[in-house]
Order: C-alpha cells, then structure tokens, then sequence
C-alpha cells in the first residue's frame, strides 16, 4: 500500500511517502506559512524522488491540527482534492498525536504547542513502544492548568516547550525530560504510522466532512506571528 501523509499545521510543512508502512522519502520544509502554491510542487518532488505517481497512491494521510489556520486548510483542501479526484480513502489524525510519537522512550508524554495569547494546545498520553494511549482530551488552555494533570515523570515535547519551559521546570512533582530541538514539529513519516493502523482495519473517514482540529471557538480568529 502506498501512502502519501503530510502535516501544515506548524511552521515546519512535512511530508512522507510509503510502502506497507515502511517510509521511502521524508521531508520537512520551514515555511512561514503553506500556500496552494508550494504544496504541490512539494508533493510532486517527493513522489518524484520516491519514484511513485499520484496515480499509484493507494490513500492519503493528513494532519489535521491544531496549528495555524491557513496551513491546515490547504494542506486538508489539497488531500481531500486529490483524494477525490482518485478515488482513493483518506485518514485524518491529530497532529498532537504525531507530535507525541517523536518521543522514542516509553512512560508519559505531554504534547505542548504554541497557541499564541500565552495559551498551550496540549495533550497527555501514556506510550509504550509504538502504541499510544490518550490520558487526556486535547487541550487549549494555560500551561499551569496543563501541568495540574502530570504526576511523575513525563517527556515534554512540541514548540511551546521553550515558551513555557520555565513554568514547566518548576511544577511541583513533575520530573520533567524533554525531547530535543529536531523533535518540536509534526514528522509525516509518525503520520505514517499512526495511519496505517487505520488503513489496515479501513477505518476510513469520509473526505467531504474532514475538518481540521480547531480548539479555538469559531469566532475567535488567532493570528501565528
């Protein structure tokens, strides 16, 4: 099965492709933001170097957020776009799981992401080997209010780690590890995994009603600087 994923929702525009699970090609691309314009000639580069075609894509993968707006919409618009035009099945999953699978180590992880107006994206998990465990639903809030839910140990990982890691370092009961720079953003090719999960079982979602995650209500539109 051949799998194209890719993740907008931060600064760091990442893309994978792959085969029966295993990643052929994997890049990340720092833009300020994803346009219609650098998405496709992205997309077409690393199929290229992959040596696939759109047309022998078996389904899609997608990050869907939370992050910036106008990123994730693109990136979501153009999957769904082509996902449509091939007939193919596509998969959305949270970009704060992706983010938590960067994590090598087993034993918590607490996703932290910058949400601007001082607040956090966030979200707890308990990981042991490949698999995931949510022990949290995701979060848009103060970080004080994310270091309340954390006993123990916990991998803190995401671009709100250097925002708030003073806050972070001085919680009471937490023994605070954190993942390092290279490791702040979304990676497709983690895309990859937890998507093939899906795609093994055909737990498909319908591409005409694939949102992105917004934590923010609807009416409050956040600027990324």
């Amino acid at each position: 099965m051949n799998i194209l994923a890719l993740d907008t929702s931060s600064k760091h525009f990442s893309l994978a492709v792959a085969k029966d699970g295993k990643t052929l090609c994997y890049r990340s691309i720092l833009l300020k933001k994803v346009l219609s314009d650098s998405i496709m000639p992205a997309i077409q580069g690393i199929l290229k170097k992959s040596g696939l075609t759109l047309a022998k894509l078996d389904g899609f993968a997608v990050g869907l957020g939370p992050g910036s707006f106008t990123s994730l919409r693109v990136g979501l618009s153009t999957v769904k776009g082509l996902a449509f035009a091939l007939k193919k099945p596509v998969v959305g999953v949270s970009s704060l799981d992706v983010l938590a699978l960067n994590v090598k180590e087993d034993g918590q992880v607490c996703v932290v992401c910058d949400a601007k107006r001082n607040m956090a994206y966030a979200c707890l998990y308990q990981k042991k080997g490949g698999a995931l465990k949510r022990k949290s639903k995701y979060l848009l809030t103060d970080i004080e209010n994310v270091l309340k839910q954390i006993k123990g140990e916990a991998t803190f990982v995401g671009d709100g780690v250097p925002l708030f890691r003073e806050a972070i370092e001085k919680a009471t009961g937490i023994k605070a590890h954190f993942a390092g720079e290279k490791q702040m953003y979304p990676q497709a090719k983690h895309l990859v995994a937890l998507a093939m999960k899906r795609f093994e079982a055909k737990e498909y979602d319908k591409a005409e009603s694939l949102v992105p995650l917004y934590l923010y209500p609807k009416d409050c539109q956040v600027r990324n600087k």
